[in-house]
């Protein structure tokens, strides 16, 4: 009878939602640094998606889509500053969970409008600065997820645990012996001076100063710090995989492995960020695991979306729903049924700067709905074929090209626009910026001026405590 209920069961889920995890710097991605042994490790028993998008930038956007299976028209959340909770019409996965049995827990999401629904709401330290030292951000994520998870599986529910690591997410200050794993030489050196254009932007000098070493002019060493960041990650998630192999749970576990967005490092003049609607930004890592359904040691090249998770998580524990999503399953994908997914989709971008684009296999069209504070041209193209790192823009060259995707873009949006009865979010933000009254900015100038980052008494503080050392 016990063997029974157990097999009855519908399937726990796991879901690591990474913020700002670049899957160029995973080694199961093809990575040259060693930065992911473990995860290279858990994607041999599962299916690894190489082309996973988010396709609405940053945080708030992004989790919104991956946890609703809708995109930006359905869930109305484009802005990192979002004013109001998700729309109430939209049923997020915890809330869709709850309604077929399930019990749940968030770790590390509190006050985001897709975070709705769970059960229980846990908070853990997860940012960090120069002088508070090195932050252990996922050790200190493990530390209230542990007990959480023995209580769990306790129950007689199912369960549906959502953890939201931070580590790869600035500020870069991963524990030793992770700083140093992946760099050897002097970070201040006076003859470096790659550094200098990153300390000269205002916007973000001082928070850069807050948490970076004082003197720092390596771009190298941030680079590790980063790298450091997701290996010291990895070697903590292994903590919770082996809480459910002692468990014995771990095979009747969906496993996800998903992040909301990528990071810019030393690209485009977006320092060490996540703006911008550049690929380094827009594509994720995608990992899934769960024995008997899910394809194992198995890689997957079709293009997906954020929207599309919520259907496959859906689909693998057999739950049947009436809710309206965007997003399909990725079960026919991974079983070679299908090749793929939307391979040319729209894309948006409302953080520091509001620009949305259009997205195929071949080009990039991004386009500005204001002046932003790098003082960018306003309209962006790029052959993916050919520039796959979007360094050339051909916009001028190839008006052609920009007109064809503005007409392919505008008439998604009509129809998206039509099939829902709501406007595109993205021309709707009022002072997304966080400035009350501005509204939108009128030129890059204005833009560099208002926006900062950062304290700039500690920064201060710091840079002078460099000059006396």
């Amino acid at each position: 009878m016990v063997q029974n209920l157990i097999q009855k069961r519908r399937p726990n889920i796991v879901l690591f939602g990474i913020d700002s995890l670049l899957s160029e710097h995973m080694s199961c991605y093809g990575y040259e640094r060693l930065t992911t042994p473990f995860i290279d490790r858990f994607a041999t028993g599962g299916t690894l998606f190489e082309n996973t998008f988010s396709p609405h930038i940053p945080t708030t956007g992004a989790y919104s889509s991956m946890l609703t299976g809708r995109d930006c028209f359905g869930t109305q959340v484009v802005a990192l500053r979002h004013k109001g909770p998700l729309r109430p019409e939209v049923r997020t996965l915890a809330e869709i969970l709850k309604e077929e049995g399930y019990t749940s827990t968030c770790v590390g999401f509190t006050g985001n409008p897709a975070s709705r629904g769970f059960d229980k709401y846990l908070d853990y330290p997860a940012w960090g600065s120069w002088n508070a030292g090195r932050s252990p951000k996922a050790q200190n994520l493990n530390d209230v997820t542990l007990p959480e998870l023995d209580r769990l599986v306790g129950q007689e529910q199912p369960f549906f645990l959502f953890l939201r690591h931070m580590d790869p997410h600035a500020p870069y200050l991963p524990p030793a012996p992770y700083e140093r794993m992946f760099y050897h030489g002097d970070e201040t050196d006076p003859n470096n001076t790659s550094m200098e254009p990153v300390m000269a932007f205002k916007p973000f000098r001082d928070f850069f100063a807050s948490w970076m070493p004082p003197g720092i002019t390596d771009k190298d060493y941030v680079i590790a710090q980063y790298d450091g960041a997701i290996a010291y990650m990895d070697a903590c998630i292994q903590t919770i995989f082996t809480a459910l192999e002692a468990h014995g749970i771990l095979d009747e576990t969906i496993v996800v492995i998903n992040g909301d967005h990528g990071e810019t490092l030393y690209d485009h003049e977006c320092w060490f960020d996540h703006h911008g609607i550049y690929d380094n930004v827009l594509r994720v890592p995608l990992i899934i695991r769960y024995p008997g359904l899910m394809p194992e040691n198995h890689i997957v090249g079709g293009f997906n979306q954020h929207k599309d998770l919520v259907p496959t998580i859906l689909d693998l524990a057999g739950i049947a729903v009436d809710d309206e999503f965007e997003g399909r399953s990725l079960l026919p994908m991974a079983r070679g049924e299908v090749q793929s997914h939307e391979s040319e989709f729209y894309i948006t971008e409302c953080t520091w700067m509001r620009k949305h684009g259009w997205r195929t296999p071949e080009w990039k069209l991004i386009v500005a709905l204001e002046p932003d504070f790098h003082f960018k041209p306003e309209i962006e193209l790029y052959n993916l074929l050919t520039d796959p790192d979007e360094n050339s823009n051909v916009a001028e060259q190839n008006p052609d090209v920009v007109q064809y995707l503005q007409n392919r873009m505008n008439a998604f949006i009509a129809r998206r626009e039509a099939e829902t009865g709501l406007p595109n979010p993205i021309h709707h933000q009022g002072d997304w910026h966080g400035h009350e009254g501005i509204g939108p900015f009128q030129s890059s100038q204005q833009a560099y001026d208002t926006l900062h980052i950062g304290d700039p008494n500690e920064a201060a503080s710091l840079q002078a405590k460099s000059r006396t050392q």
